[in-house]
């Protein structure tokens, strides 16, 4: 009888794997994020009221995703 020398990556070898280099991709990737932009805004600006309910993009909004009467 004939013996197959290949090996077979399994199933779950595979995503073991696959789970492994994701993880890796995101820790290396971590510390090329910058928090510059997260202490950009003085107390006054983090406080202000940025939603306008009468804005004309969001009346459009209201607008096009209203129920059929």
């Amino acid at each position: 009888m004939k013996r197959d020398t290949k090996t077979a990556v399994g199933r779950r070898d595979f995503l073991r794997a696959l789970g492994a280099g994701a993880g890796v991709a995101v820790t290396a990737a971590a510390p090329l994020a910058s928090p510059a932009h997260a202490d950009s805004e003085s107390n006054d600006e983090k406080r202000k009221a940025r939603y306008n309910p009468n804005s004309a993009s969001i009346q459009t909004y209201y607008r096009v995703n209203r129920y059929p009467s």
